[in-house]
């Protein structure tokens, strides 16, 4: 079983920066690949990034592509969004996410576990 609680979301301007936390409670999490997604009101929700067990191999979808950064420390059985250069199209709840497996995922059908998420919200 795995715990996830994310945090670091509000509101920013456009242009701006967050940083996303993911906390994850559970022996298998540096065993696991990690994935963030979002969901925008009356969107299904889409995926961002994924990075595998290692943080040796990341994933991104295009629209973030260059602005966005995923990152991981097992140590701490966390794994972080960098958001930067943020637009209003940003605007979405993201979701912290577990695989059970090692390598990484796209889509949501692939993750066992999820966090509750946390807003983010941009201003133009």
């Amino acid at each position: 079983q795995v715990q996830l609680v994310e945090s670091g979301g509000g509101l920013v301007q456009a242009g701006g920066s967050l940083r996303l936390s993911c906390a994850a409670s559970g022996r298998t999490f540096s065993s696991s690949a990690m994935g963030w997604f979002r969901q925008a009101p009356g969107k299904e929700r889409e995926f961002v990034s994924a990075i595998n067990w290692s943080g040796g191999n990341t994933y991104y979808t295009d629209s973030v592509k260059g602005r966005f950064t995923i990152s991981r420390d097992n140590a701490k059985n966390t794994v972080y969004l960098q958001m930067n250069t943020l637009k209003p199209e940003d605007t979405a709840v993201y979701y912290c996410a577990a695989d059970r497996g090692p390598d990484t995922a796209t889509m949501t059908y692939e993750y066992d576990y999820w966090g509750q998420g946390t807003q983010v919200t941009v201003s133009s």
